[in-house]
Order: structure tokens, then C-alpha cells, then sequence
């Protein structure tokens, strides 16, 4: 069955960095689009980014020019580079993939980020 696994969050200290991964497993097909969203407490789900096959870029106002994407599609792996963290960039963040417009999303389990001092 079609996964996808994350890893590299934690605790980082404001104006810090994290890296996180979301690599597909079980995959018989390759995602046309993977993205982020993240969800903090108490508060509805955000997306954040996200990167077509072709390598095409959107964020979310509240990360742009602090978190980039990037995907490596000989693995149907998916990252995002998260610089100057911020408090309020504490969130689970959520892995998704796309296979076609019509289809259900695929998505992570989860990876918990929290920011601070």
C-alpha cells in the first residue's frame, strides 16, 4: 500500500533550522505534486508548500523566504528546508501527495516542530 514516511523534526531554538523529509514507500506510480500543510493547536490546517514534478514552487505568505521545497523524483521524496523558525512555525506538519486531480491526497503521518527559547 502507498505510504509516506516523515522525518527530521524537533526542538530548535527561534532563528534556527530543521530539515524535514517525507520519502513515498509502496509506490506503484509517481506523484505529480507533493506538498506541506501544518496544524497548530487549536487552529485550522495551513498549507504551506508546495512542488510539482516539474519543479514548479508555491508557499504560503507566512513562510516565503524562509522555507523552501524540493523533491527528488527518482524516489518520490519530498523535503523542506525550514530556516529562521519562528515561534509560531510550532506545528504538526503534515506531508501530502498528489497523483491526480481527482484523487484523494496521500499523507504522512505527521511530524511535530516546536520552536523555542
Amino acid at each position: 500500500q502507498e505510504q509516506l514516511v516523515e522525518s527530521g523534526g524537533g526542538l530548535v531554538q527561534p532563528g534556527g533550522s530543521l530539515r524535514l523529509s517525507c520519502a513515498a514507500s509502496g509506490s506503484i506510480f509517481s506523484f505529480n505534486a507533493m506538498g506541506w500543510y501544518r496544524q497548530a493547536p487549536g487552529k485550522q490546517r495551513e498549507w504551506i508548500a508546495s512542488i510539482t514534478s516539474g519543479g514548479s514552487t508555491n508557499y504560503a505568505d507566512s513562510v516565503k523566504g524562509r522555507f523552501t521545497i524540493s523533491r527528488d523524483n527518482t524516489k518520490n521524496t519530498v523535503y523542506l528546508q525550514m530556516n529562521s523558525l519562528k515561534p509560531e512555525d510550532t506545528a504538526v506538519y503534515l506531508c501530502y501527495g498528489r497523483v491526480s486531480v481527482v484523487a484523494p491526497l496521500y499523507w504522512g503521518q505527521g511530524t511535530q516542530v516546536t520552536v523555542s527559547s
